[in-house]
């Protein structure tokens, strides 16, 4: 009780010491605006701290006190004003404006007008309105990305025709993507919370000048709560908790954060844990996506039993619990430590894709599921400003991440269960230098070190008598893959209206891997890799007017082989096994980028940019020998032998285009439409839709803000893609797509309708509730494993204090 009352008299201090301190906060939400300017004159602002605060004493008696921050609409009121209501100030979002910040584009802060490339940032406040329950379902709602998903307890980015390891996922500037990423479709992204993210870019085109290999399709940076200081020598503590319940798989999930920051040091802790049940499926759609039986092992014996709701996925619920701890040290106006732990893990989770297939007209799998998928990372952060010779600004990253996943299936009536365990120890250490050469003149420059250890086990078990037995590992127990790199990125402005930037990395890999020829007869012991790879870009940006933007950006991008592409041996699809080659090369990709966009007014913005990407030494699955032999047996059945080979090329083109609409009276409409194509090349020279190209698709927002308040009505769309268009591994999976009228497996067109509200009952507690999917449609993304939610009901409750 005591230590209630000692804070409480803390914050009426605090409240009776600062008459003078104005609170910066967004209108609807109420959280803080953090740097906002504060000026009677440009030339002596004043910036708001992260709890939106600033000291304005100094401004006491000004007839014009502005208010203004990137993706606000600015405000002005005299100081009487501001005293007449309590020194607080609500700035209205602005979607419309050419400006707003970001920090993955080039791995330093530069305003968006000055980013060649295309660059989406998904704020806190959307994910506030939308309450996605995952990452990746977070990433979808952007309305520019494609998340596929082969089971509930996944989400796999497409960006720009590239998906899986040709797309990177960034942390805290710390590279996500281990030597295991591989080519068939990822879950790892949601490994992240979205509830301890401050906020999301995703950087659409290749960005391996700063990330290196895999940055091909696109980089998706996240960037986590941080623990702040306390703006005085009074104790600062704040935080939330948030409870969440949605009805298409009976999600609840429950958040709590908080931090307490001192004057040199801070901390933030959060956790969430989040336990869906089966999810359930629309009532209108084909009938080939129902469940309509399922197989359940009773008393040791393998039976099928008849589904009682075949729009119930059974067996795909799963629970996932994210824990965060952040501790930060300032110990002068130079330096400034962060340490961060992140630690995320699930359940056993079904891969239901796999669950659903027939054989010879019966249910496959018994039973296939991954072990729970475990990510953990410490990062230590030191950022320095020196303003020296050599940079003004030092960042160094250092970071150890643990992934463990594993795979479990059995054959229905078969006592064999295979266990395939994983292992990565992945660590990185990275130093970002960036020095103002002169006024008109920026460079930014550094090195990374990048080392990944693989460890990878097998055991065959007897499910009837429990006896274990060693089985074939997935990947070559003990291999590693390195990488060394320097770059530089060079921004030259010579003047407002024009800004140049272009940027070069050298990147060297290092893999060895030693084959266990027990179980299968390899015509080879080992695999080494020692290559280098060279990137570059350039691209400028171009402002003919203040309304205008145009911008234009080449860039290569580049994947080198990792251990997945190398050493796996593992079943693509029934009756196929892809089997290791130690001959692989990197991939290249030639990109070429224009954007333009045009303001008009304070109301409306429209955009569009077009790409192109040739993918070059492509790696792809073809046929292949092993021994002399075009088919082995694996897994107790005989396979044909594929392996991955640089053996294509492919394309990818297309067109990302928005409109944005707001008016004086809280309407605002916005629209996002993303087309592509993209083909590959096949191994009689003919060429073939592109796998990991999506289907057309967007989404129409059209909102309603006022004060505390927000609503949004919005639907999401997206094409067909026919039969013929499908890429050749697709049309084999008729498990997983409908039924076309000659019978062959495509996939449909689709539209949701949706409504979402968020009200800011108080200045402390917050609800927001929606309707996804009202018109209870029954359908399944493109290449997704999983038939999308029904109509799905939430409700959520969020407290800060």
């Amino acid at each position: 009780m005591k230590i209630f009352l000692y804070i409480g008299m803390l914050l009426v201090l605090a409240t009776a010491t600062q008459a003078q301190t104005v609170t910066v906060k967004a209108q609807v939400t109420h959280l803080p605006v953090e740097a906002a300017l504060i000026y009677s004159n440009p030339d002596n602002a004043i910036l708001t701290n992260s709890q939106g605060k600033a000291d304005i004493s100094s401004l006491k008696g000004a007839t014009q006190v502005t208010v203004r921050s990137i993706g606000y609409k600015s405000i002005s009121l005299s100081f009487a004003e501001l005293q007449n209501n309590e020194f607080q100030v609500l700035l209205l979002e602005d979607n419309v404006s050419l400006d707003a910040v970001v920090i993955s584009a080039a791995r330093w802060k530069q305003e968006k007008r000055e980013v060649p490339g295309k660059v989406t940032t998904i704020s806190p406040t959307e994910v506030l309105l939308q309450n996605p329950q995952t990452a990746a379902d977070m990433l979808g709602a952007s309305g520019e990305v494609y998340i596929q998903k082969s089971q509930l307890g996944g989400g796999s980015p497409m960006i720009r025709g590239f998906a899986t390891n040709r797309v990177l996922l960034a942390v805290d500037g710390v590279r996500m993507n281990s030597a295991i990423f591989r080519s068939g479709n990822l879950q790892n992204v949601i490994s992240l919370d979205p509830f301890a993210l401050s906020r999301t870019e995703v950087l659409f085109g290749p960005g391996s000048v700063s990330y290196g290999s895999d940055a091909i399709g696109g980089v998706m940076s996240f960037y986590t709560l941080s623990p702040q200081l306390a703006s005085n020598e009074t104790i600062q503590v704040n935080g939330s908790a948030a409870s969440r319940w949605s009805s298409a798989n009976n999600e609840k999930t429950g958040h709590i954060d908080f931090s307490i920051g001192l004057k040199k040091w801070a901390f933030l802790t959060s956790a969430t844990y989040s336990d869906y049940d089966d999810l359930t499926m629309g009532t209108h759609g084909p009938e080939e996506y129902l469940r309509p039986e399922y197989a359940k092992t009773i008393n040791g014996t393998d039976e099928v039993l008849v589904n009682p709701n075949p729009r119930e996925q059974v067996s795909s619920g799963y629970n996932q619990i994210n824990l965060m701890q952040k501790v930060r040290f300032n110990p002068n106006e130079a330096w400034d430590i962060n340490y961060g732990f992140h630690y995320s893990t699930t359940s056993d989770y079904a891969r239901y894709d796999r669950l659903i297939r027939y054989r010879k007209g019966a249910l496959r799998s018994a039973e296939w599921y991954y072990g729970p998928q475990e990510w953990m990372m410490n990062h230590l952060k030191i950022d320095n400003q020196a303003q020296g010779k050599l940079f003004d600004k030092l960042s160094i990253n250092l970071a150890h991440q643990f992934f463990k996943e594993s795979r479990h299936d059995r054959d229905f009536g078969q006592p064999t269960k295979y266990n395939r365990i994983e292992k990565v120890n992945a660590w990185s250490a990275n130093l970002d230098f960036e020095k103002q050469l002169a006024e008109k003149h920026l460079l930014l420059y550094g090195a990374e070190a990048v080392y990944n250890k693989v460890n990878s086990s097998g055991t065959d078990e007897n499910v009837r008598s429990g006896e274990e037995v060693a089985g074939p590992a997935r990947y070559p127990d003990g291999s590693n893959w390195s990488s060394y790199a320097a770059f530089a990125t060079y921004q030259f402005k010579p003047s407002e209206r024009l800004s140049l930037q272009t940027g070069a990395r050298y990147n060297h890999f290092i893999l060895n891997a030693a084959f266990d020829n027990t179980f299968y007869p390899f015509p080879f012991s080992e695999a080494a890799v020692n290559v280098g790879a060279l990137t570059g870009s350039a691209g400028l940006v171009y402002h003919p007017s203040p309304t205008w933007q145009i911008s234009s950006n080449l860039s290569t991008g580049f994947r080198s082989p990792n251990i997945d592409d190398i050493g796996k041996v593992f079943d693509s699809a029934p009756g196929i096994v892809v089997v290791p080659n130690p001959d692989l090369e990197s991939e290249y990709a030639y990109n070429v980028d224009f954007g333009i966009a045009k303001t008009f007014g304070s109301f409306l913005k429209v955009d569009a940019s077009t790409f192109y990407t040739h993918l070059k030494n492509a790696l792809v699955r073809r046929d292949f020998l092993l021994n002399g032999q075009d088919s082995i047996m694996y897994d107790g059945e005989k396979s044909q032998v594929q392996a991955l080979q640089n053996a294509a090329n492919a394309k990818v083109w297309g067109i990302q285009a928005g409109v944005e609409l707001t008016t004086n009276c809280g309407i605002g409409l916005s629209s996002r439409f993303n087309y592509q194509e993209g083909e590959e090349e096949l191994e009689n020279g003919e060429t073939a839709p592109l796998r990991h190209a999506a289907p057309w698709f967007g989404a129409t927002h059209l909102t309603y803000s006022i004060n505390r308040f927000k609503a949004d009505v919005y639907a999401v769309y997206n094409g067909e893609i026919s039969n013929a268009n499908l890429a050749p591994e697709e049309q084999d999976k008729d498990y997983m797509y409908a039924i076309d009228e000659n019978g062959k497996p495509y996939s449909p067109a689709w539209t949701t309708l949706n409504i979402k509200a968020l009200y800011k009952i108080s200045d402390y507690l917050m609800a927001s509730a929606g309707v996804e999917n009202i018109t209870n449609q029954r359908y399944r993304p493109y290449s997704s494993g999983i038939v999308a939610p029904g109509r799905n009901f939430i409700l959520s409750m969020r407290a800060t204090f």
